[in-house]
């Protein structure tokens, strides 16, 4: 029998245009727990060059990757900041239950 070799997925890989990105995030956002939101903005910012946006942001990127991890626990300013350089706004629409 052979063995079957997986690579690892990275979203990053399949972010290609400003449409792709949007619809990510909006379900990441959908979802509501932050660790997931902070990875999709992980995997965005990987998609878009994690260096650039340190430089923008005024993070370490080491910084940048451990805060957007998943496992990391960023500030809401951090949040914003990053998507403000990444060009994402968020928006609020009411879900009338």
């Amino acid at each position: 029998m052979n063995k079957v070799i997986f690579s690892r997925y990275d979203a990053a890989d399949y972010l290609k245009t400003d449409e792709q990105i949007a619809a990510y995030l909006d379900v990441a956002l959908e979802d509501g727990d932050p660790a997931v939101i902070a990875r999709a903005l992980g995997a965005v910012a990987r998609a878009r060059n994690m260096s650039q946006l340190a430089r923008e942001t005024g993070m370490s990127r080491e910084g940048l990757y451990k805060a957007l991890s998943g496992q990391g626990n960023p500030s809401f300013a951090t949040i914003m900041k990053v998507a403000q350089a990444l060009g994402v706004r968020f928006q609020c629409v009411y879900a009338a239950a």
